[in-house]
């Protein structure tokens, strides 16, 4: 009986199993997994490399009385514009006028000596002839001669400092610019002609404007020999408000030493700056052209998977089979990342749907379009960090996309 009991339930066992079997034939393999392809974006781009910095003005001027005085009258606005020459303060005169009179009346008398001098000079060499003065009397006279023409030419040097002195107390800009406000008012008594003197006020130049920064040595290293090459280096700049890099200027300066402790050498571009709007002290982000324009394929980042230590991208083949292909990647460029190498501008690959497509397997491909962000500028934004002091060459360099 129990044997029977066996043989009944391997019975049914198998029973089901076919019936298993013939459901799984009847069904077939599993739909291919739908996907959206796309071939490369092709793009001329540049790379760029990012730093942080701050404007300095290319002229920056302390304003100090060159005598000392009363201050008497100010003659400009606070954060006028003021031009080279122009007059900013007048001390009093006064004093000024009255050692130059005093100068002049003491030219007055070395002149009246000198003409005394002469005549006894010639009076004795005229005696001399009939022997009625000595040789000793001429060469006296002579002297008193010399004597004298000394004592004008010091007075003469002493009238025209005294002139210099009432000239100074009119205080002009020495530069043009903008000029701060005035530190000393009308009616304090300031000390002048020298660096410790009263400082009165201040004036920066403001067009153009330098832009300074650090860069690593091996970024040094590249714009020395792209200098050399006879290749300028174009800078863009952001201000902390902006989100383009809207203002550009030229790279012009390199200092003459590379800084031992960081390793970072500082550099400088000059700007343009009409209108007056970028003030020394402000921060700002750069970006340096770091190589010629060169053709390049963009690809989502999102469509490139890893492969143990690889970077790869899905391939779809003309049979639908999906293949991974190794790629080198470059910078990221508006959302889109450049595919250095190991990719044709004709393969088509999976920009949606990656999770769904395994290799080898068949896939259903529909069509799309790879498309970065316009942008309003001529060349687009890369979204990056700024370089910090002394990073790598190698983490500094960005690229972005020239024209559109």
């Amino acid at each position: 009986m129990r044997r029977l009991k066996i043989i009944a339930v391997s019975v049914l066992v198998t029973g089901a199993l076919y019936g298993c079997s013939q459901r799984s034939e009847a069904q077939g393999p599993p739909p291919a997994a739908p996907v959206t392809v796309a071939v490369p974006l092709a793009e001329r781009v540049v790379d760029w490399d990012d730093f942080t910095g701050r404007f300095e003005a290319t002229s920056s001027v302390e304003v100090r009385a060159r005598v000392g005085g009363f201050i008497q009258s100010v003659h400009f606005r606070d954060g006028d514009y003021v031009q080279r020459g122009q007059l900013l303060f007048t001390l009093d005169q006064r004093p000024a006028q009255a050692q130059l009179a005093s100068a002049r009346a003491a030219l007055n008398q070395a002149q009246a000596q000198l003409t005394l001098a002469r005549t006894n000079l010639t009076r004795s060499e005229g005696l001399l002839a009939s022997q009625a003065v000595s040789q000793a009397e001429v060469d006296t006279n002579k002297g008193a001669v010399q004597t004298a023409e000394a004592a004008v030419a010091s007075a003469q040097a002493s009238v025209r400092a005294r002139q210099l002195d009432l000239e100074f107390t009119r205080v002009t800009a020495p530069a043009s610019g903008r000029v701060s406000d005035r530190r000393v008012d009308p009616g304090n008594v300031v000390a002048g002609g020298s660096s410790a003197a009263d400082v009165l006020t201040t004036i920066v130049s403001s067009s153009p404007i330098y832009f300074v920064f650090e860069g690593s040595e091996a970024l040094l290293l590249k714009y020395q020999r792209d200098a050399r090459a006879g290749r300028s280096a174009p800078v863009r700049i952001r201000l902390q408000d902006e989100s383009d890099f809207v203002r550009s200027g030229t790279l012009d300066f390199t200092d003459n030493a590379v800084d031992s402790a960081s390793g970072t050498i500082r550099l400088r571009a000059v700007i343009p700056n009409g209108d007056g709007f970028l003030k020394p002290g402000m921060f700002a982000q750069a970006r340096v052209a770091g190589a010629g324009a060169y053709d390049a394929l963009l690809v989502p980042d999102s469509a490139i998977g890893t492969d143990q230590a690889r970077r790869v991208v899905s391939v779809v083949n003309a049979d639908g089979t999906v293949t991974p292909t190794p790629v080198q990647l470059g910078p990221l460029v508006d959302g889109l990342r450049v595919v250095r190498s190991g990719l044709r501008p004709t393969d088509r690959i999976i920009i949606d749907g990656l999770q769904r497509a395994m290799p080898g397997m068949k896939v259903a491909p529909t069509n799309g379009r790879i498309a970065r962000q316009p942008r309003p500028e001529s060349v687009p934004t890369t979204y990056a960090p700024p370089a910090a002091t002394g990073t790598p060459a190698g983490a500094l360099t960005q690229s972005v996309t020239v024209g559109d």
